[in-house]
């Protein structure tokens, strides 16, 4: 084996020894074999066996994919809502949410609940007659954008950050950002300084949210790749149901702490998961990109392979892929990702990330307003939330077995073609004369689209991300589907905001039309450009799109285990 154990100095300086060390391996009859038994193991692999096999890889994808539970500002909120009474000001500014992963939904959520609070509304707002204290049209954008623009902006750090120090110590680097950040937020006595305080606070989300499914898809065997990653998810059912909590028992509350308890809150997830990121082994992956094999393999040993043969089987097998896709050029740039076939990566993966915008999220995002607005009264909105927040965490964990049992495809294509005739069959239901059963059958219905989404479409979207970008350009690819992502949904929220609010179009479950015609753009896409990457090496992946083969026939297509082009 090449290179030792480094100290973080020198790992930080590794920037120009990108492949050493790895060359020859193509040409070694020894190593070329053992990759072939480590890819053909990983294929044989069952999914319980992966699992009782790597438990600490498991534990170490979810404490990653925990980083995106806090919550923030970003999707709460209307611009109509001031003109509202007062109560359904609170519920258009409290509900209008995003879910967020744990970390970053935590502090994502804040904000919009925050709008809603009384004690917040009259320290901040301004008085209107009809409405009494509300926070001013241009704030409230202000409040639930400003973290999204920090992470726009930090999607496209991630990617040569990570690139240059790796997923461990860039988000490391993250946290210690957001825990600084965090105090500009809690001690700010201006809607101003708040506002500067959430953008700068979206910097590390957008870390996160670029690294999290990269570092997951890596670290875990092929048959956990579709469970690990599609825990994104969860994470943000987790940061919702948190934030849903929290400002429900300080909503009383008539001081300055109805807002700042909250605030402070953030500071138990960056300090928690400083202490377990810090431990977390570095994605061997990336260790061989750098050219160190040593600590690659102790990395891998560290990750549940046991056996040493194993697991320099798998440095072999990750070996043979890094230096098939070195072939294709030397340190990767952003360039690289509208480059050959890499552009078509490039284009599934911000399309899978911008499609989620599209597909009934926003409803589902919208629960209790979208409630209220079917003709449900308050507290049984309220309460119908409540369920639909619990059923998406329960969709979520039945997506882990969807993702064993089905193939990536068919999940996303029948998840979408399930929810595609619920929203017509809602758009139906509110175009017809209006009583109290179709006032429930709408609200029934906003339910069933939210669980379909969250077992369906939102999950396996990470999954899809996670496996579509070569290795080489993980980093970089992840970071800028997010960045699509926000591109799509900013105007989307504003779109959501019209169909629904009474100021605006006042469409109620009519909605469904808009969202269910858009979902029909994502299907057909899907259909045509969405290859089936289940039970693909990175290295089969590499070959697939090399050879330009159409999506549909990834499935069917057959690679030899020696094939290197």
């Amino acid at each position: 084996m090449s290179s030792g154990i480094l100290s973080p100095k020198d790992e930080f300086d590794q920037g120009e020894k990108a492949d050493i060390g790895h060359s020859e391996i193509l040409a070694n009859p020894e190593l070329m074999t053992d990759a072939f038994d480590g890819e053909n193991r990983e294929h044989e692999m069952s999914l319980w066996a992966a699992v009782k096999g790597h438990p600490w890889a498991c534990f170490w994808a979810f404490i990653m994919c925990f980083t995106i539970v806090s919550p923030s500002p970003a999707h709460l909120g209307s611009p109509q809502c001031p003109d509202l009474e007062s109560r359904k000001s609170t519920l258009c500014a409290e509900q209008q949410l995003m879910p967020r992963q744990v970390m970053e939904s935590f502090d994502m959520f804040l904000n919009g609940n925050f709008v809603a609070q009384g004690a917040f509304r009259e320290r901040y707002g301004v008085y209107v007659e009809g409405s009494g204290y509300t926070i001013p049209t241009r704030w409230q954008s202000a409040l639930l954008q400003s973290g999204q623009c920090g992470a726009f902006v930090g999607v496209f750090l991630a990617g040569p950050i990570t690139n240059r120090l790796g997923y461990r110590w860039t988000t490391i680097l993250a946290l210690v950002l957001m825990n600084a950040t965090i105090f500009i937020s809690f001690f700010a006595d201006s809607l101003t300084l708040l506002v500067v305080g959430q953008a700068l606070e979206g910097v590390p989300w957008g870390f996160f949210i670029a690294n999290s499914p990269a570092y997951a898809s890596e670290i875990v065997p092929l048959a956990l790749r579709g469970a690990c990653t599609s825990t994104l998810q969860m994470s943000w059912s987790i940061g919702g149901i948190i934030v849903a909590g929290v400002t429900y028992g300080l909503n009383q509350r008539t001081d300055e702490w109805a807002w700042r308890i909250p605030l402070a809150l953030q500071w138990i997830f960056p300090t928690a998961l400083l202490i377990l990121v810090f431990l977390a082994p570095e994605s061997p992956w990336w260790l061989i990109r750098r050219g160190r094999k040593d600590e690659a393999l102790r990395s891998i040993e560290r990750l549940g392979t046991k056996s040493g043969e194993h697991a320099q089987q798998t440095l072999a097998m990750m070996e043979r892929t890094v230096k098939i896709e070195a072939q294709m050029g030397g340190a990767p740039t952003l360039l690289d990702l509208i480059k050959g076939t890499d552009l078509r990566r490039t284009i599934i993966t911000c399309l899978m990330y911008a499609s989620q915008n599209f597909a009934g999220n926003l409803i589902a995002n919208q629960a209790t307003f979208f409630f209220e607005q079917a003709g449900i009264s308050t507290d049984r909105a309220f309460q119908l939330n409540l369920i639909n927040s619990c059923l998406q965490f329960i969709a979520n964990a039945g997506a882990w077995f969807l993702t064993a049992w089905l193939s990536r495809r068919t999940i996303y294509l029948w998840g979408t073609a399930t929810n595609i005739t619920l929203l017509f069959i809602l758009g139906i239901c509110a175009s017809v004369s209006q009583n109290t059963a179709t006032n429930y059958a709408q609200a029934v219905l906003g339910i069933i689209i939210s669980f379909v989404f969250a077992g369906t479409l939102g999950p396996i979207s990470y999954t899809i991300i996670a496996e579509t970008s070569s290795v080489r350009l993980r980093a970089l690819s992840t970071g800028v589907g997010r960045a699509a992502y926000y591109v799509a949904e900013i105007p989307m929220i504003y779109l959501a905001s019209q169909l629904l609010n009474p100021t605006g179009w006042d469409l109620a479950g009519k909605c469904g039309y808009v969202w269910g015609g858009t979902a029909c753009v994502c299907w057909v896409m899907a259909f045509f450009f969405l290859p089936e990457l289940k039970h693909r090496s990175y290295r089969e992946a590499d070959i697939l799109f090399n050879r330009k083969v159409p999506a549909r026939k990834f499935k069917s297509t057959i690679i030899d285990v020696k094939d290197n082009e």
